[in-house]
């Protein structure tokens, strides 16, 4: 081979076997999200310390930290979605489940929480949200995710 011919040869095999090293069956782990915008200033702190202890693997503080957010800013997806993951890793699944959901509910255009495969496992979930006013159907409530309607409330 003459040497340009060997480069080109050499750069298709690096290319393939980088290629290689990049295909995975295995998930990407899921990560926090970061507060929004619409953060109150107090709920931000909870999730930015909460953050750095998921990031730690200090799974049990990161868990107190989002309780806290949620308690203070409920209808913040960040906060449910986070405590959700949080739990998840502590082996709390059944805990962890109405978060998921919830999470969903607050934010139908969030893609981080709609393809997050622990809420793929929970329910009915569609590829994508349900465009206006309404939200995909979950089992296990009234209404958006989780809806069924009738009865009593969504179990949150």
């Amino acid at each position: 081979m003459t040497g340009s011919r060997l480069f080109i040869f050499g750069l298709i095999h690096c290319a393939f076997l980088l290629n290689l090293g990049c295909a995975s069956d295995k998930e990407a782990p899921l990560m926090v999200l970061d507060p929004p915008s619409n953060t109150m200033a107090q709920v931000q702190t909870f999730l930015n310390e909460g953050n750095r202890l998921f990031r730690e693997g200090r799974w049990g503080g990161a868990q107190q930290q989002f309780q806290a957010a949620v308690q203070e800013q409920p209808d913040l997806a960040e906060a449910h979605y986070n405590l959700a993951l949080a739990m998840e890793h502590m082996g709390d699944r059944e805990g962890a489940k109405p978060h998921f959901i919830k999470a969903a509910n607050l934010a139908p255009g969030n893609k981080v929480i709609w393809n997050s495969p622990p809420l793929r496992r929970y329910g009915k979930v569609p590829d994508k949200p349900i465009e206006a006013s309404t939200s995909p159907v979950l089992p296990g409530g009234i209404g958006g995710i989780g809806g069924g309607g009738g009865g009593s409330g969504g179990g949150f």
